[in-house]
């Protein structure tokens, strides 16, 4: 039991001063620290009113918990002592057991209360225990946040053992106005934190938890608010972007990392030299982004211009020179991307497909110039299935990889596809050409776009069933959480392009294609690999379809019918899904489960088909009648891939098949009449089967 105290409560900031934190991490950091510390107060009954606050600078990681309390509740504790029958005589006066259990516990008789239970009545000992302080109990919670913090790397400084993200040179730990006297990563808590490294105090006190964001910034021009300096950041670079006739592209993942660099952002517009406009403007925005955090400028119709916004994290007497020191920095980078550029024109991009013999694919199974040889076969026979021009794809199979070997991206091999589309078009390759090589890439990851079109998406097919079934046939499959060669996301980017963009084709035939490839090279796979492959492949359709809301017994029901054409798939999939609302689907499953189970205990050869003659029962006349009837209607249904109407056919047996099981006997002692009524239950089971095995689907 506990009973609140008069403690009171405030808010409690804790700020972790470092050197410059890695500025990807930072958000992550801040968050998880903030949710650590509320988990650990709560732990130890000092939960706070409200959601905590949290705060992230380069140099620092802070939260504030609104209305902790100054000390724990107390604790009634409770001792129980003999029965009252036993603790007191019939005249009322205590017994040797209650006199004992009095002394025990320190106290007169008179003191001892009454316990009164269901089960009885008891003397009790009740005292009051005062709970802990909470300038006890924060400092142990710190620790404990900083322990669990998710941080990958944690590095030494100076001559102690303490680790952490980076060195630790402060800590603030502020209980309302008054500090909590601690010891930890090396530091004694205190009020004092840091301002600004060149705008600000380099001490700034922090009056109290609710004036931290205030005295930092006026004191030592700090923004601790993440989110604001965010916005403060998105403001500065648009408004700059304007001035320079155009809009500025704010990706957020910059954003984020600018604002994780700075804590004081001031934006500066710069400039670079129009001629550069020559080279891809994707590498020209890698240059300004990806190496030097600075956001690019469109025009109205998206067309890069010779224009960049840097964010500083000073105010400068002299900005034009800040600009300038910017612009040669960038100039130089781009000076680098227009001289690779310039040299990879001067040779064709077919010309480099020899040199792919020198880039190894994987040991076993030879070089990219064999990869692309394998492509450039199985991207014409996919081709061929889906009636699609074959040159186009053949040619793109065969040049999708050559960009590998230029200098551009050497330089930017997150460019990969993208320079190959533009060499492409340099020399004048088909425009469908062009933009499979880029497209082939995709989907990078969960989420990303797929190929537009059908060239890119055949040689995407192509790629990552080449990959998939090459790795399997050398036995190094994923295991567990590993999977270097990302083969996981090769077979979701293959359903995802299947599915979605209705391709109608098998993926054992797909596999069996990629397989005969290898063949064709020298490198054989075995049967058992293909079925290795495909099963790997289809098991994808769980973690997709599970993300998209669908339930793993609607999941496995399809599976079980063994569907391998992931359009298909995806139609009985839904079908199901949608069946499982009506009326009698419930019925229908339990009933499907119970021939299953029939059907797996029986000893006899089950006939193939069913004997009239056999039928004597009314209930099975009928029951054979129904599927004569049903079978006429489904089968079509099921040709054209209609399977949410061949459902709603087949609900229509469930009075039948109730009737059925109800006054007929399967297992009668009738060698014959068994076997024919499990010839009715299969053919009925089979029915169902050819869309989904219903009887997986859970009731309730």
């Amino acid at each position: 039991m506990s009973r609140p105290n008069k403690g009171g409560r405030a808010d409690l900031l804790v700020e972790i001063g470092t050197e410059e934190l890695p500025p990807r991490a930072l958000q992550r950091l801040a968050e998880a620290f903030a949710e650590l510390l509320t988990v650990a107060l709560t732990d130890q009954c000092l939960a706070p009113a409200g959601a905590a606050v949290w705060f992230a600078t380069p140099r620092r990681l802070a939260a504030r918990l609104p209305a902790v309390a100054r000390r724990c509740p107390d604790r009634v504790k409770q001792r129980r002592g003999p029965a009252l029958a036993a603790a007191f005589d019939g005249g009322g006066a205590a017994t040797p057991a209650a006199v004992g259990f009095a002394r025990s516990c320190g106290v007169p008789i008179d003191v001892l209360e009454k316990l009164e239970t269901d089960k009885g009545s008891w003397l009790v000992h009740r005292t009051v225990e005062a709970g802990d302080s909470a300038s006890a109990l924060v400092p142990q919670c710190i620790e404990q946040a900083i322990i669990a913090l998710p941080t990958p790397k944690r590095m030494r400084w100076g001559k102690g053992s303490v680790e952490f993200v980076r060195p630790v040179h402060w800590l603030v730990v502020l209980h309302g106005s008054r500090v909590i006297p601690c010891q930890l990563l090396g530091v004694a808590a205190g009020r004092v934190s840091a301002g600004h490294r060149f705008m600000g105090e380099h001490r700034v006190r922090i009056c109290s938890a609710g004036s931290y964001e205030q005295d930092l910034e006026e004191c030592g021009a700090v923004i601790a608010d993440f989110a604001r300096r965010r916005q403060l950041i998105a403001r500065q670079v648009q408004k700059l972007g304007n001035k320079a006739g155009g809009v500025v592209v704010a990706d957020p993942a910059l954003l984020d990392t600018v604002t994780a660099l700075v804590e004081k952002p001031h934006a500066l517009l710069g400039h670079f030299d129009p001629a550069f406009l020559e080279v891809p403007p994707e590498a020209l925005i890698s240059s300004m982004r990806d190496h030097q955090k600075y956001f690019h400028v469109v025009d109205d119709k998206g067309v890069l211009l010779p224009r960049f916004i840097t964010v500083s994290n000073i105010r400068s007497t002299t900005p034009g020179r800040v600009s300038k020191g910017n612009e040669r920095v960038l100039q130089a980078r781009l000076a680098d991307a227009q001289f690779f550029w310039k040299t990879d024109c001067r040779q064709p991009l077919d010309s480099r497909i020899d040199a792919l013999e020198g880039v190894l694919f994987h040991q076993a199974l030879g070089s990219l110039r064999d990869k692309a040889r394998r492509l450039s076969r199985l991207a014409r026979q996919i081709a061929q299935c889906l009636g699609a021009d074959p040159a186009a794809c053949v040619r793109a199979a065969e040049l999708c990889k050559a960009d590998l070997v230029t200098g551009m991206v050497g330089e930017f091999p997150d460019l990969q596809g993208v320079m190959g589309r533009h060499l492409a078009k340099h020399d004048q390759e088909p425009v469908a050409v062009a933009r499979a090589i880029e497209e082939h890439y995709l989907p990078r990851q969960a989420g990303d776009a797929l190929p537009s079109s059908t060239p890119g998406r055949i040689v995407a097919l192509a790629d990552r069933l080449d990959s998939l079934v090459g790795i399997f046939s050398t036995g190094e499959e994923p295991t567990g959480e590993k999977d270097p060669y990302a083969l996981r996301r090769a077979a979701l980017g293959i359903i995802r392009i299947l599915v979605e963009k209705k391709l109608d084709l098998d993926i054992v035939e797909l596999v069996d294609s990629a397989a005969d490839a290898y063949t064709v090279g020298g490198h054989p796979i075995s049967g058992a690999v293909r079925e290795q492959a495909v099963a790997f492949i289809m098991e994808r359709y769980r973690a997709w379809y599970s993300s998209a809301g669908f339930s793993n017994d609607e999941i496995s029901a399809v599976l079980e019918a063994g569907a391998s054409r992931p359009l298909d798939f995806d139609r009985r999939l839904k079908a199901v899904s949608a069946f499982r609302r009506h009326r009698d689907a419930a019925s229908l499953a339990a009933a499907n489960k119970r021939i299953r189970n029939i059907l797996r205990q029986a000893t006899d050869a089950i006939p193939r088909k069913i004997d009239s003659g056999l039928l004597t029962e009314p209930a099975e006349i009928a029951l054979a009648e129904a599927l004569i009837k049903s079978a006429g209607a489904v089968t079509p249904l099921i040709g054209r891939g209609d399977y949410k109407e061949a459902l709603r056919t087949l609900a229509g047996l469930r009075s039948v098949v109730d009737r059925f099981f109800d006054e007929v006997m399967v297992m009668t002692d009738d060698t014959a009449v068994r076997g024919n009524r499990l010839a009715l239950l299969s053919q009925l089971g089979g029915m169902f089967l050819a869309i989904a095995d219903i009887s997986l689907l859970q009731q309730g």
